[in-house]
C-alpha cells in the first residue's frame, strides 16, 4: 500500500491500525519526569495527575498514554517484526499535525495524559526522526502541551535530531532489539549493535551534560534547558533467537552500567504472520519474561551482582518453577539461616520472601525489641516462604534449610485441567 492510499484513510482507521501495531513495544513507562501542569491557565495538560496504555509511577500514580506508531511502513526487513518491509500487513500513516491534534483531543476528553510515539522507518532514518520530533515540537511549542511525551528514537538518525528529541520528550528510548550481536546480525542484518549503543551514548551525554549544568549554575534563574528528564530505556526481544537467560542478564547489566538506563524491558517473542523459517514457530513461555524481570530487580534493588544471578540458572536458563531469588537461595544454602534480629540489611535482602520494604520494617522494629514470627506476619511477610531461611526469637528451622525436597515445598503441584 502506498503512502497516498494510507493518507486517504480516516483518522479513526489509522488509529485502529497504528495503535494495534504499537502493542509489541513493552517499554511504555512514564515515571521520573519533571512535574508540569497548566493550573496557572497557561498551556495544556499535566505530567503529574492521575489518569489506551497504562503505566505506573514509583509513587503509585497511574498514567494513561496514547501508545501509537507514526506509521507502520518500514524500509527495514527485521525478521521478527510484523511491520517489516516484506510483511503484507495493512499500512497506515499519520500526518504530524494530525497526530498532534489527536493527542490533544484525547487529552481534552480525559482519555490520556501523555503520548508514547514510535514509528517504522520511512524514506530514511533522518526523515523518520524529523517527523517524530515534529509531532513533539507541535505539541510543546504550538499548543504548550505539558503532558508526558515518550519518544522512541531511531539509532541511525543524526545525533543532532536525537538531541532535539530530548529537548521535547520526557523520556527517550532506543531498542537494543536482541541480546546478542550474532542474533542481531541474523534476524536484523540492517541494524548494527554498535550504532544502537552509539545512539544510547549520545542520549546519556545529553542527560549528563544537563545534570552537570544544573549542579554548576551560579544563578538559580539560569536554568539549563531540559533534556529527557525521565532518562532513557530500552527493550530486547526474548525467545526470537537462541540467546540464553544468562546472555540476556549480562547484556542488561552492561546497558545499565554503561548508559545509565532507567529500565531494560523484556518482550517475549510473539509469532508473526508469514514468519521467516529462522524464527521459532512458538512463543517462549511468558513466565520466562517474568523471571527475567525478577532477575533484573535482584540486580537493581537487592544487591546481587551478575555472577550471583547467573549462578541461580541451570545451563544459563532461569528456573520457571521458582523465582530466581529463591533459586539462588536453594543453591547457596550455606548462607542460611539468617537471624532476623542481628543480620545486616545486605543479608536480609537475600532471604526469599523479604523485599526492601519488609527489610526496612525489620531493621526499624528490632531497635525496640526482639522479632518473632508473629511480628513478621504483622509486617505482611510470607511465613511459609521465609521459615526455612531464617531464625527469629521463637523460631529455628533446624534441618529444614538443608532438606533435599525443600524446593518441592515451593512448587505448585500439577493440576488436572477440566474439559468444561
Amino acid at each position: 500500500m502506498s503512502e497516498a492510499v494510507s493518507r486517504s484513510k480516516t483518522t479513526f482507521q489509522k488509529l485502529a491500525i497504528l495503535a494495534d501495531a504499537a502493542k509489541y513495544d513493552a517499554s511504555c513507562a512514564s515515571s521520573g519526569s519533571t512535574k508540569r501542569n497548566s493550573m496557572s491557565g497557561k498551556g495544556v495538560g499535566s505530567s503529574e495527575g492521575m489518569g489506551i496504555c497504562h503505566a505506573y509511577t514509583p509513587d503509585g500514580r497511574c498514567i494513561s498514554l496514547l501508545k501509537v506508531l507514526l506509521t507502520n511502513f518500514c524500509t527495514f526487513d527485521c525478521r521478527y517484526c510484523v511491520n517489516r518491509v516484506s510483511s503484507n500487513v495493512e499500512r497506515a500513516r499519520f500526518e504530524t499535525h494530525e497526530l498532534a491534534k489527536l493527542t490533544l483531543d484525547f487529552y481534552k476528553r480525559n482519555y490520556i495524559e501523555g503520548l508514547f510515539l514510535s514509528s517504522g522507518i520511512i524514506r530514511s532514518p533522518d526523515y523518520t526522526m524529523e517527523q517524530i520530533v515534529e509531532v513533539a515540537r507541535v505539541l510543546r511549542e504550538e499548543h504548550d502541551f505539558r503532558g508526558y511525551i515518550h519518544l522512541k528514537t531511531i539509532p541511525e538518525a543524526d545525533p543532532e535530531l536525537i538531541k532535539l528529541a530530548g529537548a521535547y520528550a520526557d523520556r527517550l528510548s532506543i531498542n537494543i532489539e536482541l541480546p546478542t550481536e550474532p542474533g542481531l546480525k541474523t534476524l536484523a542484518p540492517e541494524k548494527s549493535g554498535q550504532v544502537i549503543r552509539s545512539a544510547m551514548a549520545h542520549v546519556k551525554y545529553g542527560i549528563d551534560d544537563r545534570a552537570d549544568a544544573m549542579k554548576s549554575r551560579i544563578i538559580k534563574k539560569a536554568k539549563p534547558k531540559a533534556f529527557a528528564p525521565a532518562g532513557q530505556s530500552t527493550q530486547m526481544i526474548v525467545g526470537a533467537d537462541d540467546a540464553r537467560d544468562s546472555d540476556i542478564i549480562v547484556t542488561s547489566r552492561k546497558l545499565y552500567a554503561g548508559y545509565g538506563l532507567r529500565r531494560v524491558y523484556y518482550s517475549a517473542f510473539s509469532p508473526i504472520p508469514d514468519a521467516s523459517s529462522s524464527l521459532p514457530p512458538l512463543a517462549p513461555p511468558l513466565l520466562r519474561e517474568h523471571r527475567l524481570y525478577q532477575a533484573d530487580w535482584m540486580m537493581r534493588f537487592y544487591g546481587y551482582d551478575t555472577e550471583d544471578v547467573i549462578s541461580a540458572t541451570d545451563g544459563g536458563m532461569l528456573d520457571l518453577d521458582v523465582d530466581p531469588k529463591l533459586s539462588w537461595a536453594l543453591k547457596h544454602r550455606a548462607w542460611f539461616p539468617v537471624d532476623v534480629n542481628r543480620a545486616p540489611k545486605e543479608r536480609l535482602l537475600r532471604v526469599p520472601g523479604l523485599g526492601p520494604k519488609s527489610v526496612m520494617k525489620i531493621l526499624s522494629s528490632r531497635r525496640h525489641g526482639s522479632i518473632g514470627l508473629a511480628d513478621l506476619a504483622r509486617m505482611r511477610v510470607s511465613l511459609s516462604k521465609v521459615r526455612p531461611f531464617i531464625t527469629a526469637r521463637d523460631w529455628s528451622p533446624g534441618g529444614l534449610t538443608d532438606t533435599d525436597n525443600l524446593k518441592a515445598r515451593f512448587v505448585k503441584p500439577p493440576e488436572q485441567l477440566s474439559l468444561f
